[in-house]
């Protein structure tokens, strides 16, 4: 049954027939307003606001039933243009409010409608309106986004012009070291770029629908799969099981360590056997439309054994659990850390010890952007897949096997993506559109619901650690011991090894211990799979070892300020992997910090009540730029006919601003050619025209990419140069048979060294990044309810390539810490499967005071100095979080989240008199002490390269 009606649409009358039932989302995007976007698809984040009748709306809950004939509908489109800016559109350009700019339309519209009825808000009535509307942002921390309408707000109001708003280079013509705005900000702020979803509504018309069979438990047996009444299902063209791929249907999981008990090809592009975890795929539908897709998933039939599903680390190593992977035990990987001397002794003898026993949960990645994209066979006839992509080099690699095809015969491009932070180094949904367009030689194309984006995704790896911190009489640290489990989940996902590594290295980072002896454990479990996520790692190393040094600190009778400049590393010093630093922040940070955290510990004095407590909490951060020893990346730069030149790259962009990156790098590498930025073109990850540049993650892409950018950019220059110092032209080039394109290399070789599995001594980073956090908290003593009232950093990346681009990734990371901190998990794979539900922080969850100062420490060995960023904020926030809360109410909670009813269980008990007893040490199945004595008997054996 349709619909005909007119709608009066961005100013112009149109007669539209749509179906009553369809939301208001989906016709304006069936019309081509794909500046409509739809995230989580139930009025939650706003990202598909539009003006309708003068008041803001979310269209993807307004059924079209529900839209009055002749009503008024401002989308984005109607906002402004490319070439005709609202201040609205240009303020957030200029203030980096666009990171991965898929929340950036609905903002905006948002901030339209706000500007329609009061054009001079205050800050807090900004702050208030995006809450009540529901606008979600993962990326930016909100901050810039106020910021933005605030100086909109002056040019509608004819304080500012638009002129004044925008972005001017600066007199000396040198954009490395600004704040120019990306080169895709224009289009995320007028609702021109097209995300996956847009991409796919463009597509041919006979173009293949695909929709999941998920499994609803946690873990079983298949049995069998009926896929009989489905077929018979309206538009379907065919339907995949484990049988139809033609490959070993095993993803190799990239496992390398010779003691690893997996060989890591523990999952399954379509589960033959078994569920390993909810969501698992157990067919695939091809239909010609996506609603048709769906409505035959729901038409299969599965037939399974339910087995007993281990939904935590702990359950998952119990001695009577049964082995989730057949063959392989579930606690699969140990690692050990020896440091100086035995640290039995230490701990018997030392003036001071404390120790705790601390958990982080599965953090959910709560990107907005459903996972989406494409498969097809291009003009060459190559198996092209187009995602989100963060690592396009590996897909071949981890799934040509499981597919049967040979990896050189795959492409793979990124598209615009809406944000992953991690999430997709998983590349299994692109594996399912390559499996589907290699069935039916068709091009297919895929759209995930908020429901699949939940439980289908990877989430950070859950960790228990038990740690012992000892001290000399002065506070000097001299031992450590950690014994700790990370839950990694149903499947390896190429991230398990590392995140070991990394979980051992980043206990105790920061601080000079010379004695350290630990052992790290890996399992799986029926849970989501482990995958990367910001600062991967480090936020559950420094859970437990920054709550200590307060509890030290307090032991001791000492400043926690103090303790920690006291104890930072200095020259001489070494990390827990024993290597020595370039250079060494820590102590200035601390200093820098140490008069605002005075004022902030008076603040909370002078403002605390009865029933608000405030509180002040610090924290050190650390994180490594670069993959470990033996990193490389590749560009290419290319001279062209008309003096422009163009770079090549695999550096992915994620909404971090790699746009903006590959721009002031190539201007500066390029500086003595005296090139515009305007000559500059950027050609990114497409597998077939770019080279080798590696994952964007570890903080690492800058300055990978940044090093092979300079090496190219001499090498194109060097060929261009005469001998007067002058510079041959491009026809001049040709004319001497001169190459005019080059490619550029980067290695942390000459830097780093692999660290010895049987110690984990090593050197696998030639730098780091550094911070010190602060935390002013409110606590509720009537509800247990916290509130982080002002969030300040101290921090150092060496030289700042694009300032606009570094301060949004430390607001954005500093928002996801307090989510980390105070409401973010997923549990349940059946509850938790909204933003809500996984505690996504919203505008009044995060500060609007979000105080970020630099030092910049020059890194010899990055480019100009610099290194990369985005871990760093996001390393250990958390823990200056959970510290204020201390500091306000004397409770402490070993675990994160906070949750309200915890913590306010732990008032209560301090209210009546009571004693809070620290948690029960984790016992992992054997002690510390065993584990070491066995790898001290049978060492790890490195096979030879």
């Amino acid at each position: 049954m349709l619909k005909k009606m007119f709608l009066n649409i961005n100013g112009s009358e149109r007669m539209i027939v749509c179906e009553p039932e369809v939301s208001l989302a989906d016709t304006l995007r069936q019309l081509g307003l794909t500046g409509v976007k739809v995230g989580c698809g139930n009025g939650q984040c706003g990202a598909c606001s539009v003006i309708l009748d003068g008041k803001v709306v979310r269209s993807c809950t307004r059924k079209m039933k529900n839209v009055p004939e002749y009503s008024q509908v401002i989308t984005i489109e109607g906002i402004g243009t490319p070439t005709h800016l609202h201040a609205l559109q240009l303020a957030w350009l200029v203030h980096g409010g666009a990171q991965c700019g898929f929340c950036t339309p609905g903002f905006i519209v948002s901030a339209k409608g706000l500007l329609d009825t009061n054009i001079n808000p205050t800050r807090d009535e900004v702050r208030a309106w995006f809450q009540k509307h529901r606008n979600a942002c993962r990326c930016t921390g909100y901050k810039q986004l106020v910021d933005a309408v605030m100086d909109a707000a002056k040019v509608v109001r004819g304080e500012m012009t638009m002129k004044e708003l925008s972005f001017k280079i600066p007199l000396d013509g040198r954009i490395y070291n600004s704040n120019i705005p990306k080169p895709t900000a224009l289009a995320k702020v007028t609702g021109t770029c097209d995300y996956g979803a847009d991409l796919n509504l463009k597509l041919p018309k006979d173009t293949l629908h695909l929709a999941m069979v998920n499994a609803k438990v946690s873990h079983a047996n298949i049995i069998a799969i009926d896929t009989s009444e489905a077929e018979k299902m309206p538009g379907v063209e065919r339907i995949l099981t484990s049988k139809d791929i033609k490959g070993t249907n095993r993803v190799n999981g990239l496992c390398f360590m010779p003691n690893n008990k997996s060989d890591g090809y523990d999952r399954c592009i379509i589960n033959d056997k078994k569920v390993y975890q909810y969501g698992d795929v157990l067919a695939l539908v091809i239909a010609d439309t996506e609603t048709n897709a769906r409505a035959a998933a729901d038409q299969v039939k599965v037939e399974l054994e339910v087995l007993p599903a281990y939904m935590n680390g702990l359950d998952a190593i119990a001695e009577d659990a049964i082995e989730i992977h057949p063959g392989t035990p579930n606690l699969f990987l140990e690692l050990p850390i020896v440091k100086g001397a035995e640290t039995a002794a230490i701990m018997e003898n030392a003036p001071y010890v404390v120790e705790g026993s601390f958990y982080t949960s599965h953090q959910p990645h709560l990107v907005l952007e459903p996972d989406v994209g494409m498969a097809y066979y291009d003009e060459e006839g190559r198996l092209t897949v187009q995602g989100k992509g963060q690592f396009l080099q590996a897909l071949p690699l981890m799934y040509a096997q499981a597919l049967g095809i040979e990896p050189e015969k795959i492409r793979v491009i990124e598209n615009p993506v809406g944000a992953s932070f991690g999430s997709k180094m998983s590349g299994h949904t692109e594996a399912l559109m390559m499996a589907a367009a290699m069935a039916t030689k068709r091009t297919v194309c895929m759209r995930f619901d908020y429901a699949q984006q939940s439980y289908f995704s990877g989430k950070r790896s859950a960790s228990y650690y038990n740690v012992k911190l000892a001290a000399d009489k002065n506070g000097k640290l001299i031992g450590m011991e950690e014994d700790f489990l990370f839950d990694h989940g149903a499947y390896h996902e190429a991230t398990s090894e590392p995140l070991l590594e990394k979980g051992l290295r980043f206990c105790g980072a920061g601080y000079q211990i010379p004695n350290i002896r630990g052992v790290g454990r890996i399992c799986a479990s029926n849970q989501a799979f482990g995958i990367a996520f910001r600062a991967f790692g480090s936020p559950q190393a420094l859970m437990a070892t920054e709550s200590l040094m307060d509890m030290l600190a307090e032991k001791m009778g000492k400043d926690p300020l103090e303790l920690r400049y006291e104890n930072a590393l200095r020259s001489g010093d070494t990390m827990p992997s024993g290597c020595e630093l370039d250079v060494h922040p820590l102590p200035k940070l601390l200093e820098m910090m140490r008069p605002k955290y005075q004022l902030a510990l008076e603040r909370a004095r002078n403002e605390s009540t009865a029933e608000i407590k405030r509180g002040v909490g610090l924290s050190i951060g650390l994180y490594d730029s670069s993959f470990a020893a033996n990193d490389f990346a590749e560009i290419d730069i290319e001279l062209n006919p008309d003096g422009s030149v163009t770079h090549y790259s695999g550096w992915h962009d994620q909404g971090q601003g790699a746009d903006a990156g590959a721009l002031v790098l190539v201007h500066e590498a390029l500086k003595p050619l005296g090139i515009d930025p305007a000559q500059i073109r950027l050609v990114m990850n497409d597998t077939l025209l770019t080279p080798f540049t590696g994952a964007a993650a570890g903080s690492r892409s800058h300055y990978m990419a940044g090093k092979a950018t300079i090496d190219g950019a001499q090498k194109l220059i060097a060929a261009m140069e005469k001998e007067d110092g002058s510079y041959r032209t491009y026809e001049e080039m040709i004319a001497e048979k001169r190459p005019t394109k080059y490619r550029g290399f980067s290695s942390t070789g000459g830097y780093s060294s692999e660290c010895d599995l049987n110690t984990l001594q090593g050197n696998p980073n030639p730098t780091y990044t550094y911070g010190v956090f602060m935390a002013e908290t409110a606590v509720n003593t009537k509800t247990g309810k916290t509130k982080v009232v002002k969030m300040t950093l101290h921090c150092d990346f060496g030289t700042i390539g694009n300032k606009l681009a570094v301060d949004g990734q430390m607001y954005g990371g500093l928002a996801q810490g307090i989510g980390l901190a105070l409401s973010e998990d997923f549990y349940d794979p059946e509850k938790h499967t909204t933003l809500i539900a996984q505690g996504f922080p919203f505008i009044e969850a995060i500060p609007d005071e979000l105080e970020v100062e630099y030092t910049e420490t020059y890194r010899d060995s990055g480019p100009f100095g610099s290194c990369g960023c985005a871990e760093l904020p996001l390393t250990s926030p958390h823990v200056a979080i959970c510290n204020a809360i201390y500091n306000a109410v004397g409770v402490r909670l070993y675990e994160v989240p906070v949750l309200p009813e915890k913590l306010l269980e732990g008032i209560n008990k301090l209210e009546k008199g009571e004693v809070i007893e620290p948690p029960e040490q984790y016992y992992f199945g054997s002690e510390m002490d065993e584990v070491l004595e066995n790898f001290r008997k049978n060492p790890i054996i490195m096979p030879e390269k």
